[in-house]
Formats: structure tokens, sequence, C-alpha cells
């Protein structure tokens, strides 16, 4: 592992060439929303599985969707573990 470098000088973040992310906004809505993309997943997967070829939603529209809701909970879940990385290492 690397060791963290500190920057000599901290920035604001109201300056365009040094912006900062707010890492706060960012932990916190990946906090809120890795559950609930996941619940979304979940229920998704269930309704394609125990769906039949005649419903409306077809079965290939739920799987699609199930997987869309899986790739944002991927999503999410790395950048919360971004976040808590950066948060370790700045502050």
């Amino acid at each position: 592992m690397r060791t963290a470098k500190t920057p000599r000088t901290w920035r604001s973040g109201t300056e365009p060439a040094t912006a900062r992310t707010d890492l706060k906004l960012r932990f916190l809505l990946s906090v809120l929303f890795t559950p609930l993309f996941a619940l979304v997943t979940a229920g998704f997967a269930v309704w394609a599985a125990r769906s039949t070829s005649a419903d409306n939603p077809s079965q290939a529209m739920l799987t699609v969707f199930a997987v869309v809701c899986g790739l944002l909970t991927l999503f999410a879940a790395v950048d919360l573990m971004v976040v808590i990385r950066r948060r370790r290492t700045e502050l």
C-alpha cells in the first residue's frame, strides 16, 4: 500500500482549477443508493423468475432491468470504496 501524500496547502474547492469533489455528499449518496439498488435488483430478478412469457412486461425486459440495476449497484459500491479510501488518505 502506498503512503498517503498530504497536500501542502488545503484548497477551499471554490476555484475551478483546483475544485475538489464533496466526499461527504458522495459518501452519503453511495451509502443510500447501494442497498436501494441492490433491493431493486433483487426485486426485478424475483419478478423475472416468476413471470411467464405471456406477462407484460416480458421476462426479458425484467431481466434487462435487473441487470441495469445490478450495474448501478456495482457502480455505487465501487464509488463507496473509492470515497472511503480517499477520505482515509486526504482527511
